[in-house]
C-alpha cells in the first residue's frame, strides 16, 4: 500500500496532539476544586507545577521586624496558566498560585555560611483567579495543616496591597524574574506599577 506524504504528515500531527493531551492529563490537580460550602481544597500536586521564584525574609511593610527565625517562600503556578502567560503576558481564568513557606536552616552537613531550606513547611497561601466565583476575580486562601480553607475576607490587606502594587493583574510579577521581561515585552505591566517605579506610562 502506497503511503503518501500527506498521510504521513497527518499521522505526525495526530501523534503530536496526543502527546500534548497526555502531558496535560498527567498534571493532576491543576484546576481549583471547592467543597460544597465553598472552601478551597488544597492543591496537593502543586510541586509538579511550574516553579516561579523564592523569596527570603521578604516583607511588604517597612515597620516589620525580623523574628527569631528566617523563612523562604517558594512560588508555584499551574502549568496552564504559565503557558498562557508566556504567550500573552496576562493570567487566564483559573490561574492558581501556591506560596509554600519553609523555615531556613543555617548549620547542617557541610554548610558553614548562608541559609538553605528546611524540610518543615510553616504554612501555605493560595491565590486564585476565578472570575465566575469571586466578585473581584481574585481570592486568597490560607492553609496551615488542613486540607481545606475558607476564603480570606476581601477586607484583608493582601487584596488592597496586590491591587495597588501588583505588576500584572494584581499579581507580583515584579518578583518573578523569568516573567517580568515577558510582561514588559507584551506591554501588560499595570499603570500603577509603572508609576511606582518611575517609568513613563505610554
Amino acid at each position: 500500500m502506497l503511503i503518501t506524504v500527506k498521510t504521513l504528515l497527518f499521522v505526525a500531527m495526530f501523534l503530536f496532539s496526543m502527546a500534548d493531551f497526555q502531558e496535560d492529563a498527567a498534571a493532576p490537580g491543576s484546576s481549583p476544586e471547592y467543597t460544597s460550602d465553598s472552601q478551597l481544597k488544597f492543591p496537593e500536586h502543586y510541586r509538579e507545577w511550574v516553579y516561579l521564584t523564592s523569596g527570603f525574609d521578604m516583607s511588604y511593610f517597612p515597620a516589620a521586624q525580623g523574628g527569631d527565625h528566617h523563612m523562604f517562600d517558594n512560588v508555584f503556578v499551574n502549568p496552564e496558566a504559565y503557558k498562557a502567560f508566556v504567550k500573552t503576558g496576562t493570567w487566564p481564568d483559573k490561574t492558581t498560585f501556591v506560596i509554600e513557606v519553609r523555615g531556613a536552616e543555617e548549620r547542617g552537613s557541610i554548610n558553614k555560611k548562608g541559609n538553605y531550606q528546611s524540610t518543615t513547611t510553616m504554612g501555605f497561601e493560595v491565590h486564585i483567579k476565578d472570575e465566575a466565583r469571586f466578585p473581584g476575580k481574585w481570592a486568597f486562601f490560607g492553609f496551615d495543616d488542613g486540607k481545606t480553607a475558607k476564603m480570606i475576607p476581601t477586607s484583608a490587606d493582601c487584596y488592597s496591597c496586590h491591587a495597588a502594587h501588583g505588576a500584572v493583574d494584581t499579581t507580583f510579577v515584579q518578583f518573578y524574574p523569568t516573567l517580568l521581561p515577558i510582561a514588559k515585552s507584551k506591554g501588560t505591566l499595570a499603570a500603577a506599577y509603572l508609576k511606582e517605579i518611575g517609568k513613563p506610562i505610554e
